[in-house]
């Protein structure tokens, strides 16, 4: 069993930013991929960005841009730094890890941006 814990979601104003957390709870060399993902009020759970254990990043052609996937090995800790950021982006945003033995989700981080 693989736990995820998200953080630094919160309320921000539009054109600001924020950096979220997702803290494993086993070193990711050990995970095939990790990936952020968001759930707006009444929307679909929808992709925002991977990346895999070689590094390799990839995002959702409408994520790409204000959005970015990163990670600490040492803290086993993956980041997406979120820039510039809308009304619209307002969202629960969810951690994943694919492992070889499961598929793992956080609890979730909410993400409120409004003046």
């Amino acid at each position: 069993q693989v736990q995820l814990v998200e953080s630094g979601g919160g309320l921000v104003q539009p054109g600001g930013s924020l950096r979220l957390s997702c803290a494993t709870s086993t070193s990711i060399s050990s995970i095939n991929l990790m990936a952020w993902y968001r759930q707006a009020p009444g929307k679909q759970r929808e992709m925002v960005a991977t990346i895999n254990r070689g590094g390799i990043t990839d995002y959702a052609d409408s994520m790409k841009g204000r959005f970015t996937i990163s990670r600490d090995n040492a803290k086993n800790t993956v980041y997406l730094q979120i820039n510039v950021l809308k009304p619209e982006d307002t969202a629960v945003f969810y951690c994943r890890a694919v492992l070889p033995t499961g598929d793992f989700w956080g609890q979730g981080t909410q993400v409120t941006v409004s003046s």
